[in-house]
Formats: C-alpha cells, sequence, structure tokens
C-alpha cells in the first residue's frame, strides 16, 4: 500500500485534514509535504552533523542494535529552537484528529544512520497495551519523524510496514518489541514493506505502534532524522529540559510540550542511551 502525501501548508481548514487524519488512522503513517523552513533544517543539520564525533567519541556509544543506527538528540538550545518543528499547526492538526485534546509532546529526539550495511530487525517503537486483543485499541502515542535530507533507500530511509499497527501480537507487557519471523511472513503476504522518498521539508507521523526497522545507508554520508512523540493527554511523561526563556516557542492552543525550563545547559550529547546494542 503507498504511504499517502499531503500538502502541508493550509492542511488545518483544508477538507484534506480529514483524509490525512483518516489515513493515519487506517495505514499507521503519513507524509506532510513542505511541513517545515528548509533554512531552518539546513541550520539545525549542521549542528547535528557536527554532533556525531561527540556522540561516537562516548565510550558508551548509544547505537541502536548496530553501529549504523546512532541514537542522536538534536540540540535543545537556540538558534536551533523552531516552531515550524516543535509546533507545527498542520502536524498538530492531525495528531489532534487522532489523540484528542489536550494531547502532549515529551520527546526530543532522533537517529541517524551512519554509512554502514547493516540493518535494524523489525520491531515496533512500542505495542499494545494490553495482551489477547482481538482487535487494536485506539492509538496513544504517534511519532513525529523530520528528516534533515531527503532520505531514500540508498542513504537508509525507515524500511516502513503500513497497517500493523493494528496487528495485536507485540505488546508492551513482554518487553521484548522486535516482530517474529513467523509474523513478519505472515504480514509480508498480505502487504509488504515499503521504503518510500521522503523530501526534505517533509514530516512522517506514524503510530508508534506500526513496525519498522533502521535500514542500510549505502552512501559516505549520515542520514539524520529528528524525532518527537505526540502522546494522549492521560500517558505519563517525563519533561524535556529547554533553556528558560525559550517558553514563548513552544506555546500552542492545542500542544502542550511537557517541558521544564532550567538555567543551566542541558547535556544532550550524553541524554542518549544505546538499545539492544553490546560493543564487541
Amino acid at each position: 500500500m503507498p504511504i499517502l502525501t499531503f500538502q502541508a501548508p493550509g492542511l488545518k481548514e483544508s477538507p484534506q485534514l480529514a483524509e490525512a487524519i483518516a489515513a493515519l488512522d487506517r495505514d499507521g503513517i503519513v507524509v506532510l509535504e513542505n511541513a517545515v523552513d528548509l533554512d531552518h533544517l539546513a541550520l539545525i543539520r549542521e549542528k547535528v552533523l557536527a554532533d556525531i564525533e561527540l556522540l561516537l567519541n562516548r565510550p558508551d556509544k548509544p547505537f541502536n542494535w548496530n553501529p549504523g543506527n546512532l541514537q542522536q538528540d538534536p540540540p535543545p538550545f537556540p538558534p536551533y529552537l523552531f516552531r515550524d518543528v516543535l509546533v507545527n499547526d498542520s502536524v498538530i492538526a492531525v495528531t489532534k484528529g487522532l489523540l484528542g485534546p489536550g494531547l502532549k509532546s515529551a520527546f526530543y529526539s532522533g537517529n541517524t544512520a551512519l554509512p554502514s550495511p547493516h540493518r535494524q530487525p523489525v520491531h515496533a517503537d512500542s505495542g499494545q497495551l494490553w495482551p489477547n486483543l482481538k482487535i487494536a485499541h485506539p492509538p496513544y502515542a504517534l511519532v513525529i519523524n523530520v528528516p534533515l535530507v531527503e532520505m531514500r533507500p540508498e542513504n537508509g530511509v525507515t524500511e516502513m510496514w503500513p497497517g500493523t499497527h493494528a496487528d495485536t501480537s507485540v505488546i508492551m507487557q513482554t518487553g521484548d518489541i522486535k516482530v517474529s519471523p513467523e509474523a513478519l511472513e505472515a504480514q509480508r503476504e498480505i502487504e509488504p514493506p515499503v521504503q518510500p522518498i521522503v523530501k526534505l521539508g517533509s514530516v512522517v507521523i506514524r503510530d508508534i505502534r506500526m513496525w519498522h526497522a533502521g535500514m542500510p545507508n549505502y552512501t559516505e554520508n549520515p542520514r539524520p532524522m529528528m524525532a518527537m512523540i505526540h502522546f494522549v493527554s492521560w500517558w505519563p511523561t517525563s519533561p524535556l529540559k529547554f533553556p528558560k526563556g525559550t517558553e514563548a516557542i513552544f506555546e500552542h492552543p492545542d500542544l502542550i510540550t511537557h517541558a521544564e525550563f532550567v538555567d543551566y545547559d542541558v547535556d544532550y550529547i550524553s541524554a542518549p542511551g544505546a538499545y539492544e546494542y553490546e560493543s564487541k
């Protein structure tokens, strides 16, 4: 199934908003094009690429499953904070359509696909809330991905499995977010995965339960991508940390950013941790 794409400018007031919300509910993923200013992305990209060396110099390098996928937080301070990234009206209109009023943002990180032949196992970032479900429950968290370069199969665009957010086999209680080989083969017969081309300036919104996998980056250049998560109002979250004086950037009538505004430098380089990776 193709991943549906919508134009972000004017989407909040457009009849297509209902189509975007319905597509996200049905497929577990949509793409909004022309959502973020390219100059804003260029400034963030320059800093994120410069930070890679600092992360790789850590003794506990924050790799996810393999040394090709680096967990990386973007800089959480000016001049790298932009409203079209953090509180994008079109994005919020879509996520509110599924999560309802009072939704909140409480995750600000990302990952970088380094030049590497390695791939991740297919997994869901989080599973269903309860076991033994006959039908999947409504969404409780939506991941907002903002690529900092155009993403293509050759540079490691994420492998997506549309529709799998409705699968009930991956549950939170097991502690294992990987999808079994048997479930993968069964799903492949129903609908194979896709690696879409995602243009720079786009935003990818996906259900946190949807199966996906970080893929090899066969180019010579890192492929950085930012990530946020919008949660339903009742989901327990921990506050993000941003500098005092930036409060106005996050003000939005429909999205609460769960944040603590501090008067010290946030150590965002030491913050990301590895996941299922052991250095050899």
